[in-house]
């Protein structure tokens, strides 16, 4: 697998480097799906019952639920998970791999478009189902960690697929 991901930077402002991150970790799991089979895609590694391709359709979904529905409240369900309990990610055993990619890099052009017009930060949208308040800071953060861990599992689920590590 090679490298081709967002260059983090040393220094900056707040919301380059959340930008960077987000961006960093977007592609860190692209990069784990990359040059696999529909099969490889669904495959389970390990004993739970996570598939790269359920991890995709996850983030796809966690994209559109913080990005559209909360911080810019659109009305838009959400496309797998339609009681928001995001089990997306476990059950991805007859989901169509070209589907899956092509709606989660639309989310996250979506989402992109969305953060780059928002005037700063500190722009808030309400979580519809609770009532409770985001900044896109938080929403951006909770992205980050959101991949993080994700990629984790991503990286173990890929080494079990062909022993590829460590991207």
């Amino acid at each position: 697998m090679t490298d081709a991901r967002t260059d983090v930077p040393k220094s900056g402002g707040e919301r380059e480097t959340l930008r960077a991150y987000l961006d960093f970790h977007r592609e860190t799991l692209a990069l784990k799906c990359a040059g696999l089979s529909d099969d490889d895609l669904r495959r389970r590694t390990t004993a739970s019952s996570l598939t790269l391709l359920g991890l995709v359709r996850h983030m796809a979904e966690v994209e559109r639920a913080w990005f559209r529905r909360v911080l810019d409240g659109q009305r838009v369900p959400l496309v797998w998970s339609p009681d928001g309990d995001f089990q997306v990610a476990y059950d991805a055993a007859g989901a169509a791999p070209e589907e899956a990619f092509a709606a989660w890099q639309a989310e996250i052009a979506i989402a992109r478009d969305i953060e780059v017009a928002a005037p700063s930060l500190d722009v808030v949208g309400v979580d519809r189902r609770s009532g409770d308040e985001y900044s896109l800071r938080r929403i951006m953060n909770h992205l980050i960690q959101e991949y993080a861990r994700h990629n984790g599992h991503a990286d173990l689920i890929r080494e079990g697929i062909n022993g590829a590590t460590g991207v």
